[in-house]
């Protein structure tokens, strides 16, 4: 079984709701580090809050922003500028629908 899958692929939001194993506050770093290693993407800068992580991710060239939410165990990809990222969003919503 996939560790990672699509959840959903909101196209006009420019976001992609990942299935992923659970987490809490402490595991999200290594979870999120193992999904972006597989995608061949790269951490720029992390910042968290209380209760969410919110980091700039580069993948390929395109800048987006990872955000886990642990209370709810939630996980999701949000593009900087929804249409420069189409491209991007389609590609990766495909690799998730596909798991991994």
């Amino acid at each position: 079984m996939a560790d990672f899958g699509l959840r959903e692929y909101i196209e006009q939001e420019g976001k992609l709701l990942i299935v992923t194993p659970s987490f809490d506050f402490d595991s999200f770093d290594s979870l999120a580090i193992s999904m972006l290693n597989q995608l061949g993407a790269t951490v720029v800068e992390k910042q968290w809050d209380a209760d969410i992580h919110s980091w700039l991710v580069d993948f390929e060239g395109c800048r987006m922003l990872l955000k886990g939410e642990h209370y709810s165990e939630s996980m999701w990809l949000e593009a900087l500028d929804i249409s420069a990222s189409k491209e991007e969003f389609d590609f990766l919503a495909g690799l998730f629908r596909r798991g991994f």
